[in-house]
C-alpha cells in the first residue's frame, strides 16, 4: 500500500521546523532527507526514521518498512519541537551523502 499525500503532508509539517527538510517519492512511499542525509521515511502511512543512538534514545518501536528491509524507528511524537531536537540529534550519527560524478 502506497502512502497517503495526506500523510506525507501531515509529517511535513512536524518537521517544519528542522532546516533543509526535501522527500523523494520512491515506489509509492517517501524517503526525507535533511541537509541532504536521509534520516527516514514514510512507508505504509507511517514516519519511520533510521536507528541511531539518538533516536533510541527518544523511540522504542521497531517496524520494517518493507519486507527484506532494516528495522526503523517508529515516530510517535506530535511535537514539532521534539521531532526537530530528534532529527538535530540524528543528523552528526548519520553518514555524509554520497557524491555523485
Amino acid at each position: 500500500m502506497a502512502s497517503s499525500a495526506e500523510y506525507l503532508e501531515y509529517v511535513l509539517d512536524l518537521l517544519a521546523d528542522v532546516p533543509d527538510v526535501t522527500t523523494r517519492k520512491m515506489m509509492g512511499e517517501y524517503l526525507l532527507y535533511a541537509s541532504g542525509k536521509l534520516f527516514g521515511g514514510v512507508y505504509d502511512d507511517r514516519f519511520l526514521v533510521r536507528d541511531t543512538a539518538a533516536a533510541r534514545a527518544v523511540l522504542s518501536t521497531r517496524e520494517l518498512p518493507y519486507d527484506g528491509a532494516q528495522e526503523m524507528l517508529v515516530v510517535d511524537i506530535e511535537s514539532r519541537e521534539a521531532v526537530a531536537e530528534l532529527v538535530a540529534a540524528m543528523l552528526p550519527e548519520l553518514p555524509e551523502p554520497k557524491r555523485r560524478r
